[in-house]
């Protein structure tokens, strides 16, 4: 292990001083990479960011010289820019092209890939599907064999990779960083009060399907008002459950980040209902705009939510805690305050892009 990392550390050229990081990921997550690689920038950095799918032909595309034209093309940009070190945000077929050229690769693990792939081939029906979830199975133990450094964002997922790759060098990166002075509060009326906002996609069942305990919740709680912002795959097993109740409202998908920071500035109270969560980025949101925040108990959210100081935990499907903690939030001002006010100190010092930064550079020197 030692061997590879001063192997890794001798064919970085310091020369410069600025090493060449190019980072690889989705462009849903560019708003967030951009702010990361900014302050890395003035960190004697120099950075690069590429959408990994811009690369890439799709799974069971057949034609080859596109297949072979955009390969080229990404090669052209490993062999003209000479990354010392490429972060991939997720894992990607291209993953194997730079693990070809032996330039060394860094892995963000963001969410519990193996409980994922159980649920996507548990909740699969098509053999076509079935068949891409298992060969993305393989390409993602490959990269994990062939990277140099594994960043987990939180401990949770930190324990669920050394178990499985016992003998990598693994760090943890909590890396969903925000700018604190961004997330203020925007002036809007659209809400009926008292009210709780959820906000979260529907596109992994062991995620999504937490959500049906919100049923018998808004039952118990007639005169509160329940608002549910999100869409994806699964949303027709959700949807149409929740939407008899009277005080439930699905708003659908809201635009980021300004319909999220106006959705948020209004609700009273903000809830995450999730069976599967490496940490938990629209907590750090909710806790930035100073919202009192109740959420599952799983996953990495206890890493950010301690029960009664940082926010309220709830255990998996308890709908009467779930209601005590709404009505003690709601019915007492004092206490709310209170763990909205420790839970934004709390995200703003570990959170913000800066610090993020300097703990990446701090790994880069360990």
């Amino acid at each position: 292990m030692k061997e590879d990392l001063l192997s890794m550390r001798n064919n970085i050229d310091f020369s410069n001083n600025r090493m060449k990081l190019l980072v690889i990921g989705n462009k849903e997550r560019f708003i967030h990479l951009e702010n990361f690689l900014s302050k890395l920038d003035n960190k004697d950095f120099d950075t690069k960011l590429i959408h990994d799918l811009d690369y890439i032909g799709r799974f069971f595309d057949l034609n080859l010289f596109k297949k072979n034209k955009l390969k080229k093309e990404f090669e052209k940009i490993l062999d003209s820019y000479k990354p010392d070190i490429v972060l991939f945000d997720r894992i990607s077929k291209i993953t194997k092209i730079v693990i070809s050229k032996n330039i060394p690769i860094w892995i963000l693990l963001r969410g519990n890939y193996w409980k994922e792939v159980e649920y996507a081939l548990e909740t699969s029906t098509s053999q076509k599907n079935r068949l891409a979830i298992k060969k993305n199975q393989e390409l993602v133990d490959y990269c994990f064999n062939n990277c140099k450094l594994i960043l987990p964002i939180s401990k949770y997922l930190e324990n669920e990779v050394r178990e499985r790759y016992p003998n990598k060098k693994i760090k943890l990166f909590q890396a969903d960083g925000r700018n604190p002075d961004e997330w203020n509060k925007v002036s809007s009326n659209k809400l009926k009060h008292p009210c709780v906002g959820l906000l979260q996609g529907f596109n992994v069942w062991g995620k999504t399907q937490e959500l049906l305990v919100l049923k018998e919740v808004a039952k118990k709680l007639p005169n509160v008002t329940f608002y549910l912002a999100g869409d994806g795959m699964y949303r027709d097993k959700i949807i149409p459950k929740l939407k008899d109740e009277k005080n439930f409202v699905w708003l659908e998908q809201i635009n980021y980040p300004n319909e999220v920071k106006e959705f948020l500035s209004e609700i009273d109270v903000f809830m995450l209902l999730s069976g599967l969560e490496g940490l938990g980025q629209t907590i750090i949101e909710a806790l930035l705009m100073k919202k009192p925040v109740i959420a599952t108990n799983i996953g990495g959210i206890p890493e950010l939510i301690i029960n009664d100081e940082t926010g309220l935990l709830v255990e998996p499907g308890n709908s009467e805690k779930i209601v005590k903690n709404i009505l003690r939030v709601l019915n007492d001002q004092n206490f709310s305050e209170e763990i909205a006010g420790k839970g934004h100190i709390f995200v703003k010092n570990e959170f913000s892009w800066e610090n993020i930064a300097k703990k990446f550079e701090s790994i880069l020197k360990e």
